[in-house]
């Protein structure tokens, strides 16, 4: 039997998310039926984390066990021409067979792109978030290093399971003006909760927006309650960037 760790980048515009779920295409269900019609068996294929529906991935890792001999270059290339447009394998490569993409990874990164201009954009609408009124950047870049550290991230959590642990460690965090319009902010952690990064995002910019001061993050994040928080910001402007191992 053979560990095959796969690095997938998918466009998460008309997916339900990455994990498989009944009557609704998911981007794990996609690639299971695309490996079981290359080997004729039903693997499971294991994903680093979750991401939400309408996410997106640069570099989603994944792993699945097999027993077929076919080469790693000939099963990419046999995965990548079964596949649909919107999702690629980038990689695939044979790992140890203890390896697993959930339980291994050390953290991740993600990027979230904001379009900050008066006129709403027509090739960025799936990828980014339009905010029409100028953001305040250097206060939200103030806001966005005051979560660095090891925190409880409650107030950041959506749909919380009771005795859940909400402690996470956000090892480093960028806001990056990447053109006049376009803002990204990105955030490494050692693991994230379920719309925390969104969370996040919405919180920043009503500090953008002069809403609420960028210290009040850390009263947010002290009050451990939700609704103290911004709102979710939309999904099409999230992406996973990277998982480091």
């Amino acid at each position: 039997m053979r560990n095959l760790k796969i690095v997938v980048e998918y466009d998460g515009a008309r997916y339900h998310g990455w994990q498989r779920q009944r009557d609704l295409i998911t981007v794990q269900q996609v690639l299971e039926d695309t490996v079981c019609r290359i080997t004729g068996e039903a693997p499971v294929v294991f994903g680093s984390g979750r991401t939400d529906a309408g996410v997106h991935a640069l570099q989603q890792t994944a792993n699945f066990k097999t027993p077929s001999g076919i080469s790693e270059t000939n099963f990419m290339a046999a995965m990548n021409s079964l596949l649909p447009d919107d999702i690629t394998v980038k990689e695939l490569r044979e790992v140890p067979e203890s390896f697993h993409a959930r339980f291994d990874a050390k953290s991740k990164v993600y990027m979230y792109q904001i379009v900050n201009s008066p006129i709403r954009p027509a090739l960025y609408r799936q990828y980014s978030w339009y905010i029409r009124n100028p953001l305040d950047v250097i206060a939200m870049e103030r806001g966005l290093s005051l979560l660095r550290g090891r925190h409880d991230f409650t107030a950041f959590c959506g749909k919380k399971e009771p005795d859940y642990n909400c402690i996470r460690t956000i090892t480093n965090v960028r806001l990056e003006k990447r053109t006049s319009e376009i803002i990204c902010i990105y955030l490494e952690a050692d693991g994230f909760l379920r719309y925390m990064v969104r969370s996040v995002v919405g919180t920043l910019v009503e500090v953008g927006r002069g809403k609420r001061t960028p210290e009040e993050l850390l009263h947010v994040l002290q009050a451990k309650e939700r609704k103290g928080a911004g709102i979710t910001a939309p999904p099409q402007g999230l992406f996973l960037m990277e998982v480091k191992y």
